[in-house]
Parts: structure tokens; C-alpha cells; sequence
């Protein structure tokens, strides 16, 4: 497969082309091949996982040098989960790279957060074992920044989409709406602008991030309800 366009969304270009296609190597496909040299991205997943942790780590002390410790164990988690991976990965298109098996393929196995955030993780690694622990981080911080900048609205613990939710279900029964209506700036300083509908209330966030951008008009949302 041509992956050119894969790696200029990814800012990076592989020395080695075939520690990429490793990485795009779902074991499904693996299994329907007849040579037995050809390997999965499993282990490479085990090292991207590491890499990805340690370096949003050091992303999170140098951002955020009064932060105890349980915050930013607690923060890290909230960066590396399977979904906020997945996320990532979508907005690099992962899935249309991926090597699957057929019956993966015929469940969409492109779509599944599991699969495409296993994948980014080998991806790292991929870059990691290609040009070493500094173009990987590099790579790593590029497409994390915005949600490093937006960690200050997770740090005070402030979830408003799920006060909105349940201040909501418990009136009208509904449950909020949110919808990215722009995006500006260039790709690594984003600003997300995001609409929440739910009933006959509509407001708008502004944010580094779409998670950002939903908690501002979450927000917002919250007013208006306890203002009615």
C-alpha cells in the first residue's frame, strides 16, 4: 500500500517503509497470510504504549510544574485512553491504512476505537525504532499539544457535560447534542468551535480541542438551565 499520505499527515517520513506497514498489521490479516515471517503490530503496540505514556508524562510536567502527582497520573490516563487514541487516530485517517483480515473488514473493523487506537500506539513505536526517542516524542507532541493545552479544564475536575446531562435527563428527558461547526488555525493550534442543542436551548464553545470546545458549551448549557 501507498502510504504517502499517511505519513504527511503524520509530519513524519519513514526511513524504514516496512516498520509502518508492521504497524498498520492487524493480526487478523496476518492470520490469512501464507508466510509465516510476517508479523503483526502487537509487540510494536507494547512499545508504543510505553513511549506514548512517558512522553505525555514529561508533556505534563513541563506544562504544569505545581501539579501534584495524582493530577497528572490522573490527567495522562484521561490522554491515553482508548477512545481520546481512537479519536487521534480517526483525525489521521488510521483506519483507511489499516491491514485487516476479511471478517474484521466485514465489521468494520476500521472503525473500531480498539483496533485504530492499538495501531496509533504502534505507529509510535514504528517511528520510535525508525529515527529513535526524539523524533517519536516530536511526533508524540504535535498531535497531543492541543489537549495538553486543554488540561487545565480537566485538572479543576470541571466535567460540565456530565452535570448538563444529568441536570437535563432529570427535567426534560433529553440528552444533549454537540456538533464541531469550525475549526480554525493551523493544524498543531487548532481552535474548535463547537454547538450543544438539547430542547429549545442552543449554545456555542470555543476551545484547543473539541473536548475543550464541548465543555465550554456544556457550560453554558448549565446556566441557562439554572437561569430558566
Amino acid at each position: 500500500m501507498d502510504h504517502s499520505k499517511l505519513q504527511q499527515t503524520l509530519r513524519y517520513t519513514f526511513k524504514n517503509p516496512l516498520l509502518l506497514e508492521e504497524a498498520l498489521r492487524h493480526s487478523s490479516f496476518v492470520n490469512e497470510q501464507a508466510d509465516p515471517n510476517v508479523r503483526d503490530n502487537e509487540r510494536l503496540e507494547f512499545l508504543g504504549d510505553a513511549v506514548l505514556n512517558l512522553v505525555i508524562g514529561y508533556l505534563l510536567m513541563q506544562a504544569y510544574p505545581q501539579m501534584r502527582e495524582g493530577d497528572l497520573s490522573r490527567l495522562r490516563a484521561n490522554m491515553v485512553n482508548e477512545t481520546q487514541l481512537a479519536e487521534i487516530a480517526r483525525g489521521l485517517d488510521l483506519g483507511a491504512n489499516l491491514l485487516l483480515g476479511k471478517g474484521e473488514i466485514q465489521s468494520n473493523g476500521q472503525e473500531k476505537n480498539s483496533l485504530l487506537a492499538n495501531a496509533l500506539e504502534a505507529v509510535i513505536a514504528a517511528i520510535f525504532l525508525d529515527d529513535g526517542f526524539e523524533a517519536a516524542a516530536q511526533t508524540i507532541k504535535w498531535h497531543f499539544n492541543s489537549l495538553v493545552q486543554a488540561a487545565p479544564e480537566l485538572i479543576a475536575g470541571q466535567d460540565y457535560k456530565s452535570r448538563l446531562q444529568e441536570t437535563v435527563q432529570s427535567t426534560i428527558k433529553e440528552i444533549p447534542q454537540y456538533r464541531v461547526v469550525e475549526e480554525s488555525g493551523p493544524d498543531h493550534e487548532k481552535t474548535f468551535k463547537v454547538v450543544m442543542t438539547v430542547g429549545s436551548i442552543q449554545t456555542h464553545g470555543m476551545g484547543r480541542s473539541k473536548k475543550a470546545a464541548e465543555q465550554e458549551a456544556a457550560r453554558k448549557g448549565i446556566e441557562l438551565f439554572e437561569n430558566k
